[in-house]
């Protein structure tokens, strides 16, 4: 019987993943981080961020674009890695959320792009806070499949069956968030909707990065994902796919 893998075994799969990762998961539209600025009431535009979780540097891009001041903050080797080959111009430290290589005061907004479930809040929110200054904020999202549309829920439902030990959903990110209030940060949360055009080969890259799979090696994912090629190539005969999300937003401030 194999042995179901535990929540630290999953976060440091992605690393054997990384190129996976970078290809094949999705972006996020500007409207997040016009979103992050007014729920926040500042401007990314030279504030000093700290982007914990930054994986691949996905999200770092795109705060840099906007005129952060942003470092990356990352404990995987292989996801460090390939940050560095696709973002080399950006700065990268070595840590993760749960203890925050920054001195008390260093930082103007913390966030975490797809990354903030992987800490443990008792521990990654005094932390944010911490580094904080008056007026700083901690950001999370999650970008998230929607289950609404029906080929959608049909593909979790074809993960859940095929991997029932190792596949979850995203159904508790309010469990996450709700941190934040006790810890005295007044939050204010958004939903955005948005959507991307890929084909069918980009989905099973995307699917490939996901700790449920990543965390298999090659020839146990190798059934699995052909099992869904097939499922979907029949649901999108021309291999290409419109896949929607709904994109979580949480932005927590610092009084003061």
């Amino acid at each position: 019987m194999t042995r179901s893998p535990n929540h630290g075994e999953l976060a440091v799969s992605f690393g054997a993943v990384a190129a996976e990762y970078d290809r094949g998961r999705p972006r996020y539209p500007d409207e997040l981080f016009d979103t992050v600025e007014r729920l926040w009431g500042r401007s990314l535009k030279g504030a000093r961020v700290l982007d914990v979780g930054a994986g691949t540097g996905i999200a770092t891009r795109l705060l840099a674009a906007r005129g952060a001041d942003v470092v990356a903050v990352e404990p995987s080797d292989g996801m460090a890695a390939q940050f560095l080959l696709s973002s080399p111009t950006l700065p990268l430290v070595r840590g993760g959320g749960d203890d925050l290589p920054f001195h008390d005061g260093s930082a103007d907004l913390v966030t975490y792009a797809q990354a903030f479930h992987w800490t443990r809040p008792e521990r990654s929110v005094p932390e944010a806070t911490r580094v904080l200054r008056p007026g700083g904020a901690v950001a999370t999202w999650w970008n998230v499949q929607d289950e609404t549309v029906p080929w959608v829920r049909a593909r979790a439902e074809r993960m859940a069956a095929a991997l029932p030990d190792r596949y979850r959903g995203y159904g508790g990110i309010s469990a996450h968030t709700s941190h934040f209030a006790p810890a005295g940060l007044a939050v204010e949360r958004a939903v955005l909707h948005w959507e991307r055009r890929i084909t069918v080969e980009h989905v099973l890259t995307d699917l490939t990065s996901r700790s449920y799979l990543a965390s298999l090696g090659p020839e146990e994912r190798a059934p699995v994902l052909a099992a869904e090629r097939e499922a979907m190539l029949a649901e999108f005969p021309d291999g290409v796919v419109v896949e929607p999300f709904t994109l979580d937003v949480t932005v927590a401030v610092r009084r003061g």
